[in-house]
């Protein structure tokens, strides 16, 4: 590991013991995650004896299922479902590389991030129940369908139908997870939405027990978090840089030789 890994490394091992971090997070979807970047990240999550978080390009995304079982991830999320024939593709999908088994190590949700999801939540819901684990209500694409600005994720009227949907997770046996635009603006809305039925949350990279959005000092980690994102994309671009660079000196010499070949001919 680098020094910036392992700045990571020990800023996920102090969210977990103090601030009840359960797991780290990458998205093949909007993130565009690539392998390498995952297996770095798998890396840093088995270290601090964290799970891995993996969202996949779409509910039929079998592709993105096989590199999950491979590299062993704990959550799987399909995003943006906005019916039940979307999300019996997802489970269709997932029962395809995963089997029927129901000891499986993976858990499976579904991101419910749309006011048409939302609207379809009954029969979304009555297929999920006994054949996933949860959902994640994505905020900021949920205000973004409503074509309101992102600032009104912590509007009562969203956490609202947070609520409304987290009573059915709670009534069907399934996981909420909350997230978009998880901060420190966020934690009365969370500790609301706790109050009817949360089990994690979660930012950009990084995800929360339910529990934590209790602790007085929340938002100390929830700005620590954005730190870790940070150095995360440093990592990235300084990795990417070596790659970038490596060649030049041969590129150069390949360069001066050809040149040189091209006038002798």
């Amino acid at each position: 590991m680098n020094m910036l890994e392992k700045k990571m490394l020990n800023i996920v091992k102090k969210l977990r013991d103090e601030f009840g971090l359960v797991s780290v997070k990458a998205e093949f979807e909007a993130e565009g995650t690539r392998t390498d970047e995952l297996l770095r990240l798998l890396e840093i999550a088995n270290k601090a004896n964290l799970k891995v978080a993996l969202k996949i390009g779409g509910c039929e995304a079998v592709r993105d299922l096989i590199e999950s079982k491979t590299f062993g991830c704990d959550y799987i999320i399909a995003p943006m479902i906005e019916t039940s024939y979307a999300l019996s593709k997802f489970i269709a999908a997932k029962e395809k590389i995963y089997g029927k088994k129901d000891d499986l190590d993976c858990e499976f949700l579904f991101n419910l991030e749309t006011i048409t999801a939302y609207e379809n939540r009954a029969s979304m819901f009555e297929m999920a129940k006994g054949n996933l684990d949860g959902c994640v209500f994505g905020r900021v694409d949920f205000v973004g369908s409503l074509q309101t600005e992102r600032d009104s994720i912590n509007d009562d009227s969203v956490t609202k139908k947070v609520c409304e949907v987290g009573s059915i997770c709670k009534n069907t046996q399934l996981d909420l997870v909350v997230g978009g635009g998880v901060s420190m603006d966020a934690l009365p809305a969370l500790q609301k939405i706790n109050q009817t039925h949360l089990s994690r949350f979660e930012t950009r990279k990084l995800v929360f027990d339910a529990s934590a959005c209790l602790i007085p000092s929340m938002a100390d980690a929830l700005v620590t978090a954005v730190d870790f994102e940070l150095t995360w994309l440093k990592n990235k671009r300084e990795t990417y840089e070596i790659i970038f660079k490596e060649d030049d000196n041969r590129i150069a010499m390949l360069e001066t030789r050809w040149l040189s070949m091209i006038a002798d001919h």
